[in-house]
């Protein structure tokens, strides 16, 4: 697996560099900015406004920020969800010690004891992190694990650029997240380039562009409208 090392981004959170590749696990132009803006504004937030319990299926965990801005967000709005987060490369303890989400996120109780308990959870089991949110991180390819047909309302696609693992943003894969996500459903991600939306489209998504966050131009939706 790749070298690593914790950077700080432009708001002030960390991020994740990979040594050689010119690649980052969240934006150099804010990193919490960056999550909060693709995956809770054009993701969480859309589905919320048509139903209060949501289950949510990331790919590409990381450092797990975008799960702690979801458990954040519901308990704002009193959203129940099942949170299943896949992730081939766990981080090291002594990458996650050094990441400082939860002490810019202060708007959020006991965030700091929650992050850790995301991370502190077993893998391949479900964890009641609170009474209204579920997880479950499975580790393991997203190409290989098994998913139930019509399940999910909202994916977070949140993988490495096509660039780096083209595997990640194919048509087939798209295909099986496709089935697996319920009539209405979201998939949203950070890219756009044509390759992935030719792949949404041909899996039988509808794209839609959204704004970008500070430091990228726009992101995709992608509809299941079926």
């Amino acid at each position: 697996m790749y070298k690593k090392k914790v950077i700080i981004s432009a708001d002030g959170s960390s991020t994740i560099e990979l040594i050689g590749k010119n690649e980052q696990y969240h934006s150099i132009h804010g990193a919490l900015q960056e999550s909060e803006h693709v995956f809770i504004r054009y993701g969480l937030q859309q589905i919320a406004q048509q139903k209060k319990q949501i289950s949510i299926l990331e790919i590409g965990m990381g450092t797990a920020l975008n799960v702690l801005l979801s458990y954040c967000y519901a308990q704002k709005h009193h959203l129940n969800i099942s949170y299943t987060a896949i992730e081939k490369y766990p981080l090291s303890e002594e990458i996650l010690y050094a990441l400082n989400y939860p002490k810019l996120i202060t708007d959020c109780p006991q965030s700091e004891s929650i992050f850790k308990l995301i991370h502190n959870s077993e893998w391949d089991e479900q964890v009641d992190v609170s009474k209204t949110f579920s997880l479950k991180k499975i580790k393991g390819d997203a190409q290989n694990i098994n998913l139930q047909n019509n399940h999910f309302d909202l994916i977070f696609h949140d993988a490495f650029n096509p660039d780096l693992e083209p595997d990640l943003w194919s048509k087939e894969l798209f295909e099986k997240f496709y089935f697996s996500m319920k009539p209405n459903g979201i998939l949203t991600t950070y890219s756009t380039k044509g390759i992935v939306k030719r792949a949404l489209k041909s899996a039988g998504f509808a794209i839609e562009k959204k704004p970008g966050p500070i430091g990228k131009r726009e992101i995709l939706n992608a509809i299941k409208k079926t």
